[in-house]
Protein backbone atom coordinates (compact mmCIF):
# COMPACT_ATOMS: atom_id res chain seq x y z
CA UNK A 1 0.00 0.00 0.00
CA UNK A 2 1.39 3.33 -1.10
CA UNK A 3 1.43 6.21 1.40
CA UNK A 4 -1.02 8.09 -0.06
CA UNK A 5 -3.22 4.94 -0.37
CA UNK A 6 -2.91 4.26 3.59
CA UNK A 7 -3.49 8.09 4.50
CA UNK A 8 -6.96 8.07 3.01
CA UNK A 9 -7.56 4.34 3.88
CA UNK A 10 -9.35 5.36 7.67
CA UNK A 11 -13.21 4.21 6.78
CA UNK A 12 -11.94 1.04 5.46
CA UNK A 13 -9.96 0.45 8.47
CA UNK A 14 -12.11 0.88 10.75
CA UNK A 15 -14.44 -1.76 9.44
CA UNK A 16 -11.56 -3.73 9.77
CA UNK A 17 -10.82 -3.48 13.58
CA UNK A 18 -14.67 -3.40 14.46
CA UNK A 19 -14.09 -4.43 17.54
CA UNK A 20 -10.76 -2.58 18.54
CA UNK A 21 -10.62 0.62 20.95
CA UNK A 22 -10.28 3.98 19.18
CA UNK A 23 -8.54 5.82 21.61
CA UNK A 24 -6.78 6.22 25.10
CA UNK A 25 -3.94 4.81 23.61
CA UNK A 26 -5.89 1.56 22.44
CA UNK A 27 -5.69 0.35 26.21
CA UNK A 28 -8.39 -1.49 28.54
CA UNK A 29 -9.07 0.41 31.58
CA UNK A 30 -6.31 -1.79 33.86
CA UNK A 31 -3.72 -0.27 31.94
CA UNK A 32 -4.71 3.24 32.04
CA UNK A 33 -4.99 3.96 35.60
CA UNK A 34 -1.85 3.55 37.37
CA UNK A 35 -2.08 3.71 41.33
CA UNK A 36 -0.84 6.60 42.90
CA UNK A 37 1.63 5.02 44.49
CA UNK A 38 4.12 4.63 41.38
CA UNK A 39 3.93 7.93 40.44
CA UNK A 40 6.55 10.14 40.46
CA UNK A 41 7.15 13.47 42.21
CA UNK A 42 7.01 15.39 38.80
CA UNK A 43 3.34 14.18 38.79
CA UNK A 44 2.35 14.65 42.03
CA UNK A 45 3.79 18.42 42.13
CA UNK A 46 1.34 19.91 39.88
CA UNK A 47 2.41 23.09 37.97
CA UNK A 48 1.39 26.57 39.52
CA UNK A 49 -2.44 26.55 38.63
CA UNK A 50 -5.45 28.99 39.13
CA UNK A 51 -8.59 28.24 41.73
CA UNK A 52 -10.20 26.30 38.50
CA UNK A 53 -7.47 23.86 38.69
CA UNK A 54 -6.36 25.20 35.23
CA UNK A 55 -2.35 25.82 35.12
CA UNK A 56 -1.96 29.69 35.20
CA UNK A 57 -1.19 31.28 31.66
CA UNK A 58 2.62 30.93 30.73
CA UNK A 59 4.68 33.60 31.65
CA UNK A 60 7.59 33.30 29.40
CA UNK A 61 6.02 33.12 25.78
CA UNK A 62 7.41 36.25 23.28
CA UNK A 63 4.80 37.39 21.69
CA UNK A 64 6.72 37.35 17.94
CA UNK A 65 8.88 35.51 16.02
CA UNK A 66 12.17 36.78 15.98
CA UNK A 67 11.24 37.98 12.68
CA UNK A 68 8.45 39.86 14.09
CA UNK A 69 5.54 37.60 12.73
CA UNK A 70 3.08 36.08 14.94
CA UNK A 71 4.46 32.79 15.30
CA UNK A 72 3.39 30.23 15.13
CA UNK A 73 2.86 31.65 11.62
CA UNK A 74 2.72 30.38 8.16
CA UNK A 75 6.02 28.35 9.33
CA UNK A 76 6.56 26.86 12.97
CA UNK A 77 9.65 28.45 13.87
CA UNK A 78 12.59 25.90 14.78
CA UNK A 79 14.99 25.97 17.94
CA UNK A 80 17.68 24.09 19.10
CA UNK A 81 16.94 21.56 21.33
CA UNK A 82 19.58 22.18 24.34
CA UNK A 83 18.55 26.10 23.66
CA UNK A 84 14.77 25.07 24.62
CA UNK A 85 16.21 22.65 27.96
CA UNK A 86 16.36 19.45 26.39
CA UNK A 87 19.30 16.85 26.08
CA UNK A 88 19.51 16.36 22.39
CA UNK A 89 20.35 12.90 22.55
CA UNK A 90 17.87 11.89 24.83
CA UNK A 91 14.84 13.90 22.41
CA UNK A 92 16.52 11.61 19.51
CA UNK A 93 16.89 8.78 21.34
CA UNK A 94 13.14 8.90 22.36
CA UNK A 95 12.43 9.63 18.67
CA UNK A 96 14.04 6.73 17.15
CA UNK A 97 12.26 4.79 19.13
CA UNK A 98 8.66 5.39 17.60
CA UNK A 99 9.71 4.82 14.52
CA UNK A 100 8.97 1.05 14.85
CA UNK A 101 5.27 1.99 15.80
CA UNK A 102 5.00 2.97 12.18
CA UNK A 103 5.24 6.65 13.16
CA UNK A 104 4.68 8.45 9.98
CA UNK A 105 5.31 12.25 11.67
CA UNK A 106 6.72 13.01 15.44
CA UNK A 107 6.98 16.45 16.52
CA UNK A 108 8.11 18.27 19.51
CA UNK A 109 7.47 21.94 20.54
CA UNK A 110 8.33 24.23 23.33
CA UNK A 111 7.22 27.42 24.08
CA UNK A 112 6.13 27.88 21.25
CA UNK A 113 8.99 26.83 18.72
CA UNK A 114 9.84 23.57 17.33
CA UNK A 115 12.84 21.51 18.78
CA UNK A 116 12.61 18.13 17.08
CA UNK A 117 10.76 17.17 14.06
CA UNK A 118 11.03 13.44 11.97
CA UNK A 119 8.72 12.12 9.25
CA UNK A 120 9.06 8.87 8.49
CA UNK A 121 7.37 6.08 5.50
CA UNK A 122 7.50 8.72 2.90
CA UNK A 123 4.92 10.41 3.95
CA UNK A 124 5.56 14.67 3.12
CA UNK A 125 5.26 16.65 6.21
CA UNK A 126 2.50 18.08 4.29
CA UNK A 127 0.25 15.71 3.33
CA UNK A 128 -2.79 15.10 5.54
CA UNK A 129 -3.65 11.50 7.27
CA UNK A 130 -6.09 10.23 9.41
CA UNK A 131 -6.22 10.66 12.98
CA UNK A 132 -9.25 8.44 14.01
CA UNK A 133 -10.57 9.76 17.33
CA UNK A 134 -8.55 12.79 18.02
CA UNK A 135 -11.33 14.15 15.80
CA UNK A 136 -13.29 14.41 19.32
CA UNK A 137 -11.23 16.94 20.61
CA UNK A 138 -11.75 18.47 17.43
CA UNK A 139 -15.11 18.22 17.65
CA UNK A 140 -15.62 19.30 21.06
CA UNK A 141 -13.94 22.78 20.06
CA UNK A 142 -16.10 23.10 17.53
CA UNK A 143 -19.13 22.96 20.24
CA UNK A 144 -17.44 25.29 22.71
CA UNK A 145 -17.08 28.05 19.89
CA UNK A 146 -20.19 27.83 18.49
CA UNK A 147 -21.63 28.05 22.52
CA UNK A 148 -19.59 31.78 22.19
CA UNK A 149 -20.97 32.75 19.19
CA UNK A 150 -24.29 32.13 20.91
CA UNK A 151 -25.57 29.68 18.84
CA UNK A 152 -26.09 27.11 21.25
CA UNK A 153 -25.60 26.34 24.97
CA UNK A 154 -23.79 23.04 26.44
CA UNK A 155 -26.81 22.83 28.92
CA UNK A 156 -29.29 22.91 26.36
CA UNK A 157 -31.55 19.50 25.61
CA UNK A 158 -29.90 17.59 22.35
CA UNK A 159 -33.67 17.45 21.41
CA UNK A 160 -33.45 20.77 20.37
CA UNK A 161 -31.70 20.03 17.59
CA UNK A 162 -32.49 16.24 17.06
CA UNK A 163 -36.09 16.82 16.84
CA UNK A 164 -36.05 12.80 16.59
CA UNK A 165 -35.63 12.29 20.25
CA UNK A 166 -38.67 15.04 21.15
CA UNK A 167 -41.03 12.71 23.14
CA UNK A 168 -38.21 10.17 23.64
CA UNK A 169 -36.46 8.91 26.73
CA UNK A 170 -33.51 11.11 24.87
CA UNK A 171 -35.62 13.96 25.63
CA UNK A 172 -33.46 15.12 28.66
CA UNK A 173 -30.01 14.10 27.33
CA UNK A 174 -27.67 17.25 26.87
CA UNK A 175 -25.28 18.37 25.15
CA UNK A 176 -23.31 18.73 27.80
CA UNK A 177 -23.98 14.90 28.15
CA UNK A 178 -22.96 13.82 25.32
CA UNK A 179 -19.35 16.40 25.33
CA UNK A 180 -18.61 14.36 28.55
CA UNK A 181 -19.77 10.04 27.36
CA UNK A 182 -22.25 10.25 29.74
CA UNK A 183 -25.43 10.82 28.22
CA UNK A 184 -26.55 7.45 28.37
CA UNK A 185 -27.54 6.91 24.94
CA UNK A 186 -27.28 3.01 23.78
CA UNK A 187 -23.89 1.68 23.12
CA UNK A 188 -21.90 -2.20 22.73
CA UNK A 189 -18.93 -2.44 21.14
CA UNK A 190 -20.52 -4.28 18.17
CA UNK A 191 -22.49 -1.35 17.09
CA UNK A 192 -20.41 1.48 18.26
CA UNK A 193 -17.03 0.07 16.09
CA UNK A 194 -18.96 -2.27 13.31
CA UNK A 195 -22.49 -1.01 12.43
CA UNK A 196 -21.61 3.08 12.82
CA UNK A 197 -18.41 3.32 10.92
CA UNK A 198 -19.94 1.48 7.90
CA UNK A 199 -23.23 2.73 7.77
CA UNK A 200 -24.00 5.21 5.04
CA UNK A 201 -25.36 8.24 6.88
CA UNK A 202 -23.16 7.83 10.41
CA UNK A 203 -25.32 10.71 11.30
CA UNK A 204 -29.23 9.71 11.25
CA UNK A 205 -27.38 6.23 12.12
CA UNK A 206 -26.54 7.32 15.65
CA UNK A 207 -29.76 9.21 16.08
CA UNK A 208 -31.78 6.44 16.07
CA UNK A 209 -30.20 4.51 18.62
CA UNK A 210 -31.94 3.76 21.90
CA UNK A 211 -31.58 5.92 25.11
CA UNK A 212 -30.19 3.10 27.26
CA UNK A 213 -29.69 4.62 30.55
CA UNK A 214 -30.71 8.00 31.88
CA UNK A 215 -28.11 10.92 31.07
CA UNK A 216 -25.68 11.19 33.55
CA UNK A 217 -25.73 7.82 35.57
CA UNK A 218 -23.07 5.50 33.28
CA UNK A 219 -20.35 6.51 31.70
CA UNK A 220 -19.15 4.84 28.37
CA UNK A 221 -16.78 6.05 25.26
CA UNK A 222 -20.03 6.28 22.77
CA UNK A 223 -19.04 6.87 19.27
CA UNK A 224 -22.44 7.23 18.12
CA UNK A 225 -23.16 9.49 20.80
CA UNK A 226 -20.29 12.29 19.57
CA UNK A 227 -21.25 11.32 15.81
CA UNK A 228 -24.86 13.06 16.88
CA UNK A 229 -22.62 16.57 17.48
CA UNK A 230 -22.46 16.88 13.44
CA UNK A 231 -26.36 17.11 13.72
CA UNK A 232 -26.01 19.70 16.68
CA UNK A 233 -23.76 21.85 15.07
CA UNK A 234 -24.64 21.89 11.79
CA UNK A 235 -28.33 23.00 12.66
CA UNK A 236 -27.11 25.32 15.64
CA UNK A 237 -24.81 26.84 13.21
CA UNK A 238 -26.79 26.92 10.28
CA UNK A 239 -23.95 25.58 8.07
CA UNK A 240 -22.56 21.94 7.41
CA UNK A 241 -19.51 21.05 10.38
CA UNK A 242 -16.83 20.42 8.15
CA UNK A 243 -17.63 24.13 6.81
CA UNK A 244 -17.49 25.64 10.19
CA UNK A 245 -14.31 24.24 10.99
CA UNK A 246 -13.01 25.77 8.09
CA UNK A 247 -13.90 29.21 8.95
CA UNK A 248 -13.60 29.53 12.84
CA UNK A 249 -11.09 26.77 13.80
CA UNK A 250 -8.14 25.48 10.70
CA UNK A 251 -8.46 28.74 8.51
CA UNK A 252 -7.87 30.94 11.96
CA UNK A 253 -4.90 29.23 13.39
CA UNK A 254 -2.87 28.35 10.35
CA UNK A 255 -4.23 24.43 9.97
CA UNK A 256 -4.01 24.44 6.02
CA UNK A 257 -3.53 21.04 5.61
CA UNK A 258 -6.66 19.54 7.77
CA UNK A 259 -10.11 18.78 6.81
CA UNK A 260 -12.95 17.15 8.63
CA UNK A 261 -14.63 13.91 6.33
CA UNK A 262 -17.59 13.46 5.47
CA UNK A 263 -19.54 10.37 4.99
CA UNK A 264 -21.54 8.82 1.75
CA UNK A 265 -24.44 10.79 2.50
CA UNK A 266 -22.42 14.00 3.20
CA UNK A 267 -22.51 14.76 7.00
CA UNK A 268 -19.38 15.19 8.84
CA UNK A 269 -17.79 12.95 11.11
CA UNK A 270 -17.19 14.17 13.85
CA UNK A 271 -16.14 11.19 15.76
CA UNK A 272 -13.56 10.09 13.87
CA UNK A 273 -12.05 11.59 10.08
CA UNK A 274 -9.82 14.31 10.29
CA UNK A 275 -7.43 14.12 8.06
CA UNK A 276 -4.13 16.34 9.13
CA UNK A 277 -0.51 16.74 9.74
CA UNK A 278 1.69 16.94 13.18
CA UNK A 279 2.36 20.73 12.12
CA UNK A 280 -0.93 21.42 11.97
CA UNK A 281 -2.07 19.38 15.15
CA UNK A 282 0.65 21.30 17.07
CA UNK A 283 -0.93 24.12 16.32
CA UNK A 284 -4.28 22.79 17.72
CA UNK A 285 -2.32 21.69 20.79
CA UNK A 286 -0.80 24.99 21.19
CA UNK A 287 -3.86 26.42 20.77
CA UNK A 288 -4.85 25.06 23.83
CA UNK A 289 -1.89 26.07 25.65
CA UNK A 290 -2.21 29.54 24.89
CA UNK A 291 -5.97 28.69 26.87
CA UNK A 292 -7.67 29.40 23.50
CA UNK A 293 -5.55 32.49 22.65
CA UNK A 294 -4.10 32.57 19.04
CA UNK A 295 -1.71 36.30 19.05
CA UNK A 296 -3.99 39.05 19.41
CA UNK A 297 -6.92 36.81 19.09
CA UNK A 298 -9.12 34.48 21.09
CA UNK A 299 -10.38 31.98 18.82
CA UNK A 300 -11.68 29.77 21.79
CA UNK A 301 -12.86 31.19 25.03
CA UNK A 302 -10.25 30.37 28.22
CA UNK A 303 -13.79 29.12 29.91
CA UNK A 304 -13.78 26.74 27.63
CA UNK A 305 -10.31 25.82 27.20
CA UNK A 306 -10.96 25.42 31.61
CA UNK A 307 -14.20 23.30 30.98
CA UNK A 308 -12.47 21.09 28.09
CA UNK A 309 -9.51 19.96 29.89
CA UNK A 310 -8.94 21.33 32.97
CA UNK A 311 -11.20 19.60 34.81
CA UNK A 312 -13.19 16.19 35.00
CA UNK A 313 -16.37 16.71 33.36
CA UNK A 314 -18.02 14.06 35.47
CA UNK A 315 -17.63 12.23 38.19
CA UNK A 316 -17.29 8.93 36.66
CA UNK A 317 -14.00 9.07 34.94
CA UNK A 318 -11.48 11.35 36.46
CA UNK A 319 -9.49 10.88 33.15
CA UNK A 320 -12.06 12.65 30.53
CA UNK A 321 -12.88 16.32 29.78
CA UNK A 322 -15.28 17.63 27.25
CA UNK A 323 -14.03 14.58 23.94
CA UNK A 324 -10.13 15.42 25.96
CA UNK A 325 -8.29 12.73 27.57
CA UNK A 326 -6.51 14.32 31.28
CA UNK A 327 -4.21 12.95 33.49
CA UNK A 328 -6.32 13.62 36.78
CA UNK A 329 -5.76 10.81 39.98
CA UNK A 330 -9.21 8.82 40.28
CA UNK A 331 -11.40 5.96 39.03
CA UNK A 332 -10.11 5.49 35.32
CA UNK A 333 -12.57 3.91 32.52
CA UNK A 334 -11.05 3.03 29.25
CA UNK A 335 -12.46 2.88 25.38
CA UNK A 336 -13.87 -0.40 25.69
CA UNK A 337 -14.78 -0.31 29.34
CA UNK A 338 -18.25 1.60 31.30
CA UNK A 339 -19.42 1.49 34.76
CA UNK A 340 -22.39 0.19 34.07
CA UNK A 341 -25.10 -1.97 36.07
CA UNK A 342 -22.74 -5.19 36.75
CA UNK A 343 -19.82 -4.23 35.48
CA UNK A 344 -16.30 -4.71 37.46
CA UNK A 345 -15.62 -1.15 39.45
CA UNK A 346 -13.04 1.30 37.71
CA UNK A 347 -9.31 1.07 38.86
CA UNK A 348 -8.12 4.04 40.50
CA UNK A 349 -5.09 5.96 39.32
CA UNK A 350 -3.62 8.19 36.75
CA UNK A 351 -3.34 7.30 32.67
CA UNK A 352 0.28 8.89 32.41
CA UNK A 353 2.82 7.67 35.35
CA UNK A 354 5.69 10.41 35.76
CA UNK A 355 3.59 12.89 34.07
CA UNK A 356 1.93 16.33 35.63
CA UNK A 357 -1.34 16.16 37.08
CA UNK A 358 -3.04 19.09 34.49
CA UNK A 359 -1.12 17.15 31.60
CA UNK A 360 -3.92 16.61 28.88
CA UNK A 361 -4.10 15.03 25.30
CA UNK A 362 -6.23 14.20 22.09
CA UNK A 363 -5.70 10.62 21.22
CA UNK A 364 -6.95 8.60 18.33
CA UNK A 365 -6.74 4.74 17.03
CA UNK A 366 -3.30 3.18 16.64
CA UNK A 367 -1.83 6.26 19.00
CA UNK A 368 -2.63 9.00 17.51
CA UNK A 369 -1.71 11.72 20.10
CA UNK A 370 -1.73 15.34 20.93
CA UNK A 371 0.16 15.65 24.37
CA UNK A 372 -0.25 19.24 25.92
CA UNK A 373 2.12 19.80 29.40
CA UNK A 374 0.97 23.20 30.41
CA UNK A 375 3.92 23.04 32.97
CA UNK A 376 6.96 23.14 30.86
CA UNK A 377 4.53 24.64 27.86
CA UNK A 378 5.52 21.75 25.85
CA UNK A 379 3.02 20.03 23.33
CA UNK A 380 4.17 16.64 21.31
CA UNK A 381 2.31 15.39 18.76
CA UNK A 382 2.36 11.90 16.79
CA UNK A 383 0.90 10.54 13.62
CA UNK A 384 1.18 6.66 12.62
CA UNK A 385 -0.57 4.36 10.60
CA UNK A 386 -3.08 1.95 12.11
CA UNK A 387 -0.97 -1.57 12.90
CA UNK A 388 -4.03 -4.53 13.18
CA UNK A 389 -3.36 -6.01 16.96
CA UNK A 390 -0.49 -3.51 17.34
CA UNK A 391 -2.46 -0.79 19.22
CA UNK A 392 -0.05 -0.95 22.29
CA UNK A 393 3.15 -0.03 20.21
CA UNK A 394 2.91 3.58 20.69
CA UNK A 395 0.48 5.69 23.01
CA UNK A 396 -0.02 9.12 25.14
CA UNK A 397 3.03 7.51 27.54
CA UNK A 398 5.58 7.12 25.18
CA UNK A 399 4.46 10.37 23.71
CA UNK A 400 5.09 11.97 27.61
CA UNK A 401 8.32 10.48 28.00
CA UNK A 402 9.86 13.68 26.28
CA UNK A 403 8.74 15.81 29.06
CA UNK A 404 9.50 13.45 31.49
CA UNK A 405 12.95 11.98 30.28
CA UNK A 406 14.65 14.16 27.84
CA UNK A 407 13.54 17.50 29.12
CA UNK A 408 16.38 18.50 31.65
CA UNK A 409 15.27 22.48 32.24
CA UNK A 410 11.72 22.61 33.03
Amino acid sequence: MTARRAALSGLALLGVVAMAACSAGDESSEALAVPESRLTSAATSAATTNDDGFPAPPSDLPTKAADGTRFPGAEWVHADPASMGFDPKVLRRIARAAKPSQTTCLLVARKGKVVGEWNWLDFAPDQPREVYSMTKSVTSTLVGQAQADGDLDIDDPAKQYVEEWRGTRSRTVTIRDILSNDSGRYWDAGTDYGQLPQASDRTQFAIDLKQQYPPGKVWAYNNAAIQTLDRVISRATGEPTRDYAEQRLFGRIGMTHTRMTADPAGNTNTFFGVQTTCEDMARFGYLFLRRGRWGDEQVVPRSWVKAAVGRPSQEHNAAYGFLWWLNRYGPVIGPLATDAPGQPEPPVGRIIPGAAANLFTAQGLGGQTVLVDPGSQTVVVRIGQFVPGGEDLYGARDAARFVTEALVDP
